[in-house]
């Protein structure tokens, strides 16, 4: 059942068209469908290369008024740009459950999440420091300094529409960069809606530039190629993101990735079971399993390995299904049909090679994108699902025996982005982070995000970080600068 304030929300007023140079250029095209009716709420414009390169054009003209603003003039827009996506919880939140099917209390997470990335990078913006000291031979001092690196690209996904956005938009505007964003076409109307949201935070025109096309591999291309661009982020499956490199190198841009994950949950015997149970859930099922930090792979000691599965087994069984907008609703939908085709193809190929089903397995028979909160035990390590992304409410359970066999499974993969690890023993938990391959590790936390700490992973999860003191420093270029003074 959709809530009476979904009914109340008038998806079209924020699909003005495409958001350039503070000016909103009118269009459609672009269908933005509510996953868990299957019925589109609204129309977006559809962008082409020529928009694209308006866009830039955008940027490129406020980029020299918006790098000589003061550190503290950005950093007050910014905290003004937190407090009112902070107003306005309740209206964003319902937004992204509507366009994304979120269920409205990882909706409202997400938008609390998105806003601190607006504190955080306004009080890094006054605080970039330089160097200067002797050098060594005694002929010169050593003087760096940070400057903005220019025009940048941003590229997010669909399954954080507010908070994959800010997260880039909060550092390069910090940084005294101008951006152009390009949002997911699933997802475009919280892009649209926090354009607006920047404007009345005193966010001069051309500075923030929001594109949608329907066309991604052609109008993206286009930036690229445009020498005024001189960076781009992206957030996305790994395979694009080869893509979009083999794009950037053309012209040695610089990029940073932030990628795809398969992540591991280590559970060893002698974890705290509800602790774990309740992390489990965290990990597992914040955003109903669409998030690239989304654990994959429980890896589960032997003498723990039952009760743990019972008990989760028994937790997301429980879970109420429904649509995102409905304040009960504890799981949402999918993104997409194809999305949820790939989840039960992942499942059926892990039940052919002996995987056992301990719940779900299965579509509920109704409207929307729906796939039922799965566990299943002793996955065989050749079934896809161990070495591809399930991106759904699915939980695949490892049995291991001692300490290098845990980490042996956590590292069989191509990725490297977050993994978790519980156990009560902190120096045998510190030097099993220490020897797992991923750019980010949960020691007894089922959650690892923090704006306030270094996002990003290795191998093929990604390149450079986001958050943190490192976000801001992915927008800026040092110079060195020698002198004898």
């Amino acid at each position: 059942m959709t809530s009476a304030s979904a009914l109340t929300l008038d998806c079209s007023r924020y699909a003005k068209g495409l958001y350039i140079g503070g000016e909103w250029i009118a269009g459609g095209g672009i269908a933005v469908v509510d996953p868990s009716t299957e019925e589109p709420v609204a129309e977006v414009a559809d962008a082409s290369e020529a928009q694209a390169i308006a866009a830039v054009d955008a940027a490129h003209a406020a980029a020299a008024g918006w790098r000589a603003t003061a550190p503290r003039k950005r950093a007050e827009i910014l905290l003004r740009c937190h407090a009112l996506i902070l107003e306005r919880i309740d209206e964003l939140a319902m937004l992204i459950s509507l366009e994304n099917g979120k269920a409205l209390s990882d909706a409202r997470g997400e938008v609390t999440y998105a806003a601190e990335f607006f504190r955080w990078y306004a009080e890094e913006a006054v605080r970039v420091a330089g160097e200067f000291r002797m050098a060594p031979a005694g002929t010169n001092r050593i003087l760096v300094d940070y400057e903005p690196i220019g025009v940048s690209v941003l590229i997010t996904p669909w399954n954080f529409p507010a908070a994959m956005a800010t997260r880039k938009i909060a550092p390069a505007l910090a940084a005294g960069c101008t951006v152009v964003l390009k949002p997911a076409s699933e997802t475009p109307l919280t892009a649209y809606a926090l354009a607006d949201i920047y404007a009345e935070a005193g966010v001069p025109p051309g500075v923030v530039n929001v594109i949608t096309t329907n066309r991604p591999g052609p109008v993206t291309a286009a930036m690229l190629a445009d020498t005024r661009v001189r960076k781009l982020s992206f957030t996305g499956s790994t395979g694009v993101g080869r893509t979009l490199l083999a794009e950037a190198a053309k012209r040695v841009l610089n990029a940073s990735m932030e990628l795809g994950g398969n992540a591991p949950f280590i559970v060893f015997d002698d974890a705290d079971l509800e602790a774990a149970l309740d992390g489990a859930m965290v990990a597992k099922m914040r955003n109903a399993g669409e998030a690239c930090t989304a654990t994959n792979r429980f890896i589960v000691q032997d003498g723990i390995c039952e009760r743990f599965a019972e008990g989760l087994a028994q937790r997301m069984g429980a879970l109420r299904v429904g649509p995102g907008t409905d304040p009960q609703t504890q799981c949402g939908p999918m993104i997409t049909k194809k999305a949820v085709d790939k989840i039960e193809d992942l499942v059926a190929d892990a039940i052919r090679q002996g995987a056992e089903v301990l719940v779900g397995g299965e579509r509920p028979q109704r409207a929307g994108y729906f796939y039922a909160p799965t566990v299943l035990i002793d996955v065989p390590r050749t079934a896809r699902m161990a070495q591809e992304e399930i991106f759904g409410p699915v939980a695949a359970l490892y049995r291991f025996t001692d300490e290098d066999e845990a980490v042996s499974l956590a590292n069989d993969t191509e990725y490297g982005l977050s993994a978790y690890v519980y156990t009560d023993d902190l120096k045998r938990g510190l030097a099993v982070s220490g020897r797992i391959e991923a750019g980010m590790v949960a020691l007894n936390r089922g959650l690892v995000s923090d704006p306030a700490a270094p996002f990003g992973g290795v191998k093929q999860s990604g390149l450079g970080r986001e958050g943190g003191i490192h976000g801001i420093l992915e927008y800026m270029e040092a110079k060195y600068i020698a002198t004898s003074f």
